[in-house]
């Protein structure tokens, strides 16, 4: 039996940024308190939560001090280093959820797809690159074009890079700077993505959320999917069976691709995702929420749809680096169903994540091309140029 008292158990994430902020808010109603460990003074997270340990992600000190302020570790940023996580949980045996070994199976994208190719799970066809000569051959094998992907730090379309041709092997390996796989390129109906909960003796799905990229960067979330009824059941399946592959409690971000009703597992997040941000206004419990629920070994909360909702990430339309700010924000405020989320990013950088906004509808049938024209014409409205 679940029991709380004051103060309340206390969760230490490794990052403070916009996922820790949003994590301290849903975490704060259950009476959880969060302290962070964040390189950034005054973090996004700084504001809402218990406190800020200010050290690097892989800082081990740091750690350590956050593992003796907290009951269950946990992490928002894949930064975070596995072996370090695993030793002080050790040490202090303090538990970390997901798992290190979790962690260090998504660190490296190449290691992530050939674990899960062996699980049975579909995957992309794909191949580990030493020299541009092994992105010909993939271009020979697979066709053009293909997706050149840096293996560690690649977040937000970032290190992955699009190689129409052999002629831009070299320059396309070279931009990676450093590991890096290559993948068929998929031609895909949609992207979507199921945002699953691995708790103590349950799992959870939301609803398939459809995905919008520009650039590689998630633009735009549409809920429900605009799927057919087999393809969902289908996503449904593959994120089950990617949950047994992964190890720990929390939050998995899991984006597939479909194509005539096929899907491929595209990428996860052992976190919160992006994708998921909408469940904030769009389902009854969050999946910050959930996220707490399932580190603490909690039971968890109901993940069915509140409403149909579109979201529009806030991306910094400017063309070099300024101090942050949001201007006309009126209609926003104005509009019936719209929520603005302001993740209090110091600097607005061009096409960095400053927020989003969620559009939500009161009619359970409600058209969501409807809801997503709105949140578009609402993102459109504001601007971070001064």
């Amino acid at each position: 039996m679940t029991t709380i008292r004051t103060p309340g158990p206390t969760l230490g994430v490794v990052g403070g940024g916009q996922l820790g902020r949003m994590l301290a808010e849903a975490a704060s109603p259950l009476g959880v308190e969060v302290v962070v460990l964040d390189p950034t003074p005054d973090c996004p997270a700084a504001p809402v939560v218990r406190d800020q340990i200010v050290a690097d992600f892989d800082d081990e000190a740091g750690i350590r001090e956050l593992a003796a302020r907290a009951d269950v570790l946990t992490f928002e940023i894949e930064l975070a280093d596995q072996n370090v996580l695993e030793r002080v949980s050790e040490d202090s045996g303090t538990p970390v959820h997901p798992k290190p070994s979790t962690l260090e199976t998504i660190h490296d994208k190449l290691v992530q797809k050939r674990d899960l190719e062996a699980a049975g799970i579909p995957v992309p066809p794909f191949r580990e690159v030493e020299d541009a000569d092994d992105i010909r051959d993939a271009i020979d094998d697979y066709g053009a074009p293909v997706m050149l992907k840096a293996r560690t730090g690649g977040y937000d379309g970032r290190g992955n890079v699009p190689v129409e041709s052999k002629d831009e092997a070299a320059e396309a390996l070279e931009s990676v700077a450093g590991p890096a796989m290559v993948e068929a390129f998929v031609e895909f109906e949609r992207e979507i993505s199921v945002i699953a909960v691995k708790g103590e003796d349950e799992i959870a799905t939301f609803p398939v959320g459809e995905n919008i990229h520009e650039d590689e960067i998630l633009r735009e979330t549409v809920v429900p999917a605009r799927s057919s009824a087999a393809a969902t059941e289908r996503a449904y399946e593959v994120a089950r069976d990617v949950l047994e592959v992964m190890d720990g409690r929390g939050v998995y971000g899991i984006e597939l691709f479909e194509s005539d009703e096929e899907i491929l597992l595209n990428e996860i997040a052992p976190r919160p995702h992006n994708s998921g941000h909408w469940t904030i206004e769009g389902a009854h419990s969050s999946q910050f929420e959930q996220h707490a629920r399932a580190v603490l070994g909690w039971p968890l909360g109901s993940t069915e749809l509140r409403s149909p909702t579109a979201l529009a990430n806030l991306l910094a339309d400017v063309e070099e680096t300024q101090d942050a700010q949001l201007s006309d924000i009126d209609r926003v405020l104005e509009t019936p169903g719209a929520h603005l989320h302001w993740y209090g990013k110091r600097q607005a950088r061009p096409g960095r994540k400053m927020g989003h906004v969620t559009v939500s509808a009161d009619d359970s049938d409600a058209d969501v091309e409807t809801l997503l024209e709105t949140a578009r014409e609402l993102e459109g409205a504001v601007t971070f140029r001064s």
